[in-house]
């Protein structure tokens, strides 16, 4: 009981004497837990919206979208347990708040269906005492910002407007969130459809199949492919819809897991330093415990409950702050627990193991009272000899002998710091690929700044030549985006026609060439991977009924439909899918104001244009910057918590040279110059390599996550040479300005030289 009280004692005052470090080693195991958690958790498909959504709607597993209603029993198909619909659906343009924004109107009976129901997240489902009432999708709600209660208007194909009355908001797994997966979806009474469009021409059937195997849905849909024939105008499956819900998520979840696992290895090399150098600085304290009747053995399990519940400590926190960043700024009311049981577990024992060789090593230390503390002796190292042939000042000279005197500790210092740095210069290549993205659009395909629909109440050749007319626009583009049917895949995939074979629309090709005739087109990487082929190869799809045969010659970067899109001449299409255009894409002049171009027009066109802004994805991804930030304040703190450690180590080096230091003439500042010097080294080496090795990896991690997001190959960016030398400059006079402290403080103290 006695050695226990003791050894308690011993460990309360040491962690009194270095309160900072302690708090940063704390911290920063905090931070990276907390990385890895979050990171676990949006990566988990548990946490995807889509899979709760689904358990909760009772999902179809396929959608299907045909012309008129299927005349064939699709419950019947082998592998289907239960359908959904089929729903008539008419396409409008809902007017709201100045905008217009595409939607789908789709028939629905007031009492839920079994299959593929929305879940009523505000208000009620319709009722029939309510002709006119409407529930909408909640993302596309929240993009028009529209409330139970509120009313807003529905422009028919024939221009006829309707005014309807939100009666609820609703979850639904069908398809993926506004606006990036367009167009918006609302719920109406069969009755109410058939008063807004009367025509069945002008509308589609939808239906959902629930399948009893999930992973059967490929030979399903190729069965109904077969059938429908025709018929089928295109098809979505659940794994579409899935990635669709879940792609910031899992780039935002693959950025902080990279952050995480590297931050983690340099939260180890800090913490083993830390022990380390603890140990070290405490030989003499733990030779007197061994005098006392300590054994190796309880000695050892002293240090490693010092050190290893600061570890385990920041592990504690970092899991709690995890679970709070998920449920309060993500929204994920749960985690998945085997993942995060598993980093817990994971880093506690990585933790453990980081401080369990210090602490072997000082239950090794001799049971002699007075330790010979000088540090070990031996040769200069060849850069101290260049310090002595260039003739630098004493004190720097001192300094660059001090800097490596111990090797495996200057290792460590060295390494926990280049880590660190390396990591901040991959974030700064994200930062600067997101800049790129908003500074030059154009290079993830948004040449056109605006997008111009006729609407019903004017012709396509009158929105032309309007858009023609404005004096801020460059050139006009017109545009359709139809879809198609893959071969084998029994899936719909986008095809977007835009410009002409001889004027294409300028997309940035960063493999191959942009097409140049009728049947050739270029596409994305997701595209290429869901069919398996490469640059020069024929692709067959089928677009309403009608081949479309085309050959790839270039790849571009398309950061919308995870690349699936093909993209070719709008005189490739047949004529009853190209004219008239859907769309015309607008080109402005340099230092053209999107916000007065789009007045204008609408202006000019008596509000009968919908004029939309192109939604740039640097805009999308800007929680990322919020998460650089972050993560880069964990990564300052385990920078911080090794630069502590080396200059306690150095102090405790050459705590009883000062005096003598002084006694050879040296001022205080010389003194203190000597400090910082073996201290600043390290700092240097670290920081420069971490910068090297992270500007050379950083433009081909970003590529490879863009190739497997479909984003594709191409849009990585390293930092600029000025952001990355005011990176370096700052760690380093940060690095320098942490390390002056201590050395001030003991150039200034007065050191009997009979201390000695």
């Amino acid at each position: 009981m006695s050695t226990a009280l003791a050894g308690s004692r011993w460990i309360k005052a040491d962690l009194r004497a270095r309160k900072g470090q302690a708090a940063l080693t704390v911290l920063a195991v905090a931070g990276i837990v907390a990385a890895l958690i979050t990171a676990a958790t949006l990566l988990e498909d548990g946490t995807n919206p889509w899979r709760s959504l689904f358990a909760q709607t009772d999902g179809a597993h396929v959608w299907l979208y045909t012309k008129n209603s299927p005349r064939v029993a699709l419950n019947g198909i082998d592998g289907v347990t239960r359908t959904a619909g089929p729903y008539r659906s008419a396409p409008v343009t809902v007017a709201q708040g100045g905008k217009k924004e595409p939607a789908a109107l789709r028939a629905m009976p007031a009492t839920p269906p079994t299959v593929a129901h929305p879940v009523v997240a505000e208000g009620k489902w319709l009722d029939v005492a309510q002709p006119d009432g409407v529930v909408v999708e909640r993302t596309f709600a929240t993009a028009l910002r529209l409330r139970v209660g509120a009313s807003f208007t529905v422009i028919a194909l024939s221009g006829e407007r309707h005014t309807l009355y939100v009666r609820g908001i609703a979850d639904s797994a069908e398809q993926g969130f506004y606006p990036q997966w367009t167009p918006g979806l609302a719920y109406v009474l069969p009755a109410m459809l058939d008063r807004v469009e009367p025509m069945l021409g002008r509308s589609e059937w939808v239906t959902g199949l629930r399948l009893a195997d999930p992973d059967a849905t490929q030979v399903v849909s190729q069965r109904v492919v077969v059938m429908l024939e025709d018929e089928l105008q295109r098809v979505y499956t659940w794994r579409e819809v899935r990635a669709a819900m879940e792609l910031d998520n899992r780039l935002l979840g693959t950025l902080l897991a990279l952050f995480g696992v590297v931050g983690l290895v340099a939260a180890a090399l800090a913490l083993a330093n830390a022990a380390g150098g603890r140990v070290l600085g405490q030989l003499r304290d733990l030779a007197t415990l061994k005098s006392m009747g300590f054994t190796k053995g309880q000695i050892a399990l002293l240090l490693l409950v010092e050190h290893g519940a600061l570890g385990l400590l920041g592990v504690a926190l970092g899991a709690v702050a995890g679970w709070g960043v998920m449920a309060l700024v993500l929204g994920a009311t749960s985690v998945a627990p085997i993942p995060v049981l598993a980093i817990i577990g994971g880093t506690a024992l990585v933790v453990l193991a980081a401080v369990g060789l210090p602490a072997w090593r000082g239950g090794r230390t001799p049971p002699i009272p007075d330790v010979p503390s000088a540090p070990p002796r031996g040769h200069l190292s060849r850069l101290a000899r260049l310090a002595l042939l260039v003739r630098l000042p004493p004190a720097l000279v001192l300094g660059t002998r001090d800097a490596f005197t111990r090797r495996v500790p200057a290792f460590l210092t060295a390494f926990g710091l280049a880590v660190p740095m390396m990591m901040t210069t991959i974030g700064l290549g994200v930062w600067a690929t997101l800049d790129d993205f908003a500074d030059h659009p154009e290079q993830v395909g948004q040449h056109a700044s605006l997008y111009v629909r006729p609407g019903k109440l004017l012709e396509a050749a009158d929105a032309k030549r309007i858009a023609e007319q404005d004096r801020d626009v460059a050139a006009v583009y017109p545009g359709t985006d139809v879809n198609a049917l893959a071969p084998g895949e029994a899936r719909s995939v986008r095809v977007r026609a835009i410009g002409s074979s001889t004027a294409p629309y300028p997309f940035s090709v960063v493999e191959g060439r942009m097409y140049g005739r009728q049947g050739e087109a270029v596409a994305g990487q997701g595209l290429l991977d869901l069919l398996g082929v490469k640059i020069g190869d024929r692709v067959r799809l089928t677009v309403g009924g009608t081949p479309l045969i085309v050959r790839i010659v270039g790849r571009t970067v398309e950061p919308d439909q995870d690349g699936v899109v093909l993209s070719v001449g709008l005189d490739s299409l047949a004529a009853k899918d190209a004219v008239p255009p859907e769309f015309y894409a607008l080109a402005l002049k340099p230092g053209a104001d999107q916000a007065e171009v789009r007045g204008r027009l609408m202006a000019e066109s008596a509000e009968s244009l919908d004029v939309q802004a192109a939604v740039n994805p640097a805009d999308r991804l800007s929680i990322i910057r919020v998460v650089i930030v972050a993560l880069i304040a964990v990564l300052t703190l385990i920078g911080l918590a090794n630069l502590l450690t080396a200059s306690a180590l150095g102090l405790r080096d050459h705590a009883f040279d000062l005096a003598v230091l002084k006694a050879m003439g040296l001022t205080p500042r010389q003194v203190m110059a000597t400090l910082v010097m073996g201290t600043g080294l390290l700092v240097v080496l670290g920081v420069g390599v971490g910068a090297a090795v992270g500007m050379s990896v950083v433009t081909g991690l970003i590529d490879l996550q863009g190739h497997t997001s479909g984003v594709g190959a191409g849009i990585g960016r390293a930092p600029s040479a000025l952001t990355l030398a005011i990176a370096v400059v700052t760690a380093v006079g940060t690095a320098l300005a942490v390390a002056l402290i201590p050395a001030r403080r003991a150039a200034r103290a007065q050191v009997p030289v009979t201390s000695r």
